[in-house]
């Protein structure tokens, strides 16, 4: 059986009850040559409390940059597991997650297991929003296979790889991703696509069957947020075509367009005739993140670059 690094990049004690209770559920489904890494993303406090607290893994500060990308790089040089998972700090796994992220690696041509991310709202999902949408929110959006199958990239909240694959071709770019609460994202996907081109043999597969709770702020809940992610994923698709090419950027992108979203609108406004009166609101909400992704992405690919386009760190 591999072994496994369970890598949870956290950066604000906000978090801190939901942290504790993804851990607990994580230890109680690791082997024992398995292993759970924290690392703490340059917030001195939160890593005084989690060396404190947390006993039972090991617990490191960020040494490179700070941001998500900079945290699971850091992960990466001390991991031992021949797979890495990476676990966002505001998931928490479900019943046989682990086991169902490492069964597939039995396949020597999978090089990386991702899972499904079930939005957890805090009062319920807004009437509004589209399922079609809901990676804006880091989840498992509509369009996404029902049952396990090859994709081109996985979802961050939930996904792991084989340590030989960051050893190929390198860790996460860090000038890319997630830094504390600016939207921006891709690296999970520029990553995984430099991962195939590199090797175009390697197998990524998406397993909703490895399932995970990821918990929504209140924040992220209002129209602003939806349009201000939906921008900021346009321009961070323009950084990553200009990394790995437009054709590699936009693959699924154009069925997830041409297919995914125009069924969302139709079903939203036949739900509105059906009674349903925030079907309509479900599909301008389909076109207001179409509008404004498509327009960051234009944004994106006229402005300079503001980092070099050499390889990841």
């Amino acid at each position: 059986m591999d072994s496994v690094s369970i890598v949870i990049c956290a950066y604000t004690e906000d978090r801190w009850t939901i942290l504790r209770r993804a851990i607990d559920v994580v230890l109680k489904q690791i082997a024992f040559t398995d292993e759970l890494i924290v690392v703490v993303d340059h917030n001195e406090s939160l890593l005084a409390r989690c060396r404190d607290a947390l006993d039972s893994c090991v617990v490191v500060p960020n040494r490179h940059s700070r941001g998500l990308s900079g945290a699971r790089n850091t992960a990466l040089e001390s991991a031992r597991g021949s797979i890495i998972v990476f676990l966002d700090d505001d998931a928490v796994p479900l019943d046989g997650w682990l086991d169902a992220l490492r069964a597939p690696y039995m396949d020597g041509r999978i090089y990386g297991v991702g899972g499904r991310a079930r939005a957890r709202w805090r009062a319920g999902k807004p009437s509004w929003f589209p399922d079609e949408f809901l990676w804006v929110v880091g989840c498992s959006h509509r369009g996404l296979p029902s049952a396990a199958q090859p994709v081109r990239n996985l979802v961050g909240a939930n996904m792991s790889f084989r340590k030989a694959a960051f050893d190929s071709v390198g860790g996460f770019t860090e000038t890319m991703g997630r830094l504390g609460d600016r939207p921006l994202g891709c690296e999970e996907t520029e990553f995984s696509i430099r991962l195939t081109q590199a090797n175009p043999d390697a197998v990524l597969l998406y397993d909703p069957a490895a399932e995970v709770q990821h918990h929504v702020s209140e924040q992220r809940e209002s129209v602003r947020y939806f349009a201000r992610r939906c921008w900021a994923e346009g321009l961070s698709k323009a950084e990553v075509a200009r990394r790995v090419g437009r054709a590699s950027a936009l693959s699924a992108e154009r069925d997830y367009t041409s297919r995914v979203l125009p069924k969302g609108i139709w079903q939203g406004l036949r739900d509105s005739c059906t009674g349903d009166i925030w079907g309509v609101a479900r599909a301008a909400a389909i076109v207001l993140g179409l509008v404004s992704t498509t327009a960051g992405y234009c944004f994106g690919n006229l402005r300079r670059p503001s980092y070099d386009n050499g390889k990841a760190t």
